[in-house]
């Protein structure tokens, strides 16, 4: 078992990595923002949960796990908290948005409004996939909990 967590919690301490967390952590909160608090010109739980049950026809707890990976995981990535996890949950969320709501639009963002469905593209979607990734590889980097976790079990 310490294997284990030994293995989720290890990172390198690395700039490269911290900077990684925290641009993911601090451009996935403003979405987990509107989505559960209405902040940011978002509709708030309640009306994103009708919109994800009735039209993207997801099931409740679905919905209800992606305003929690939005919201509690990129508060979890900026303290640099089981880092590992956090951004493995992230890389299905992003591709199940992919595939529900993006993929139709094609590759590119939607800058202009040309979409006559509104609908984005998904290169921002990739871009957030591959932080991820690279956090599932790396771990949380320098100031995070994950590393000073790490650094404290080593020693004992």
């Amino acid at each position: 078992m310490k294997n284990i967590r030994n293995k989720i919690f290890s990172t390198a301490g690395n700039w490269p990595a911290t900077i990684s967390r925290l641009t993911l952590g601090l451009i996935l909160l403003p979405h987990g923002a509107q989505k559960l608090l209405g902040l940011f010109g978002g509709m708030g739980f309640s009306p994103t949960m009708q919109y994800f049950t009735d039209v993207v026809h997801l099931p409740w707890l679905i919905g209800f796990i992606v305003i929690m990976i939005e919201f509690a995981g990129s508060i979890l990535l900026i303290l640099g908290w089981a880092t590992r996890i956090v951004a493995a949950l992230i890389i299905p969320l992003f591709i199940g948005i992919i595939i529900t709501h993006h993929w139709q639009a094609g590759f590119f963002m939607d800058w202009f409004g040309a979409n006559p469905k509104g609908f984005e593209g998904f290169e921002f979607d990739l871009l957030m996939i591959g932080l991820a990734l690279s956090l599932v590889i790396s771990g949380g980097g320098r100031f995070s909990v994950d590393q000073q976790y790490y650094l404290n079990t080593q020693v004992k």
